[in-house]
């Protein structure tokens, strides 16, 4: 079974995800094991944070991830490295408890 590859989707209000793309349809894209990238630090961009990821993790705020999210009006796909995929991940879940 062919892995799923880790992205970064950006909405035109949702905001931004992080997770395995494993469906595209137009502007819909559905994303596994998805977490929101609400705030990130240590990256100067997306594209960076998808490349090197993070060097500021416990500065970041990213959820807990979900199962499953479909994301309507998607405006970019960013495909990460192992690098980003595995920083995106080790970020500290950030709760409001």
């Amino acid at each position: 079974m062919e892995e799923k590859p880790y992205v970064i989707a950006r909405t035109t209000s949702a905001g931004v995800f992080a997770g395995h793309l494993a469906a595209r349809k137009d502007k819909e894209v559905t994303l596994h094991e998805a977490r929101r990238i609400w705030y990130w630090h240590g990256a100067a961009s997306l594209s960076e944070l998808a490349v090197d990821g993070t060097s500021r993790p416990k500065d970041c705020k990213f959820p807990v991830a979900v199962p499953e999210v479909i994301l309507t009006d998607v405006i970019e796909i960013i495909t990460t490295t192992p690098k980003g995929e595995a920083s995106i991940k080790a970020v500290p879940i950030w709760t409001a408890k």
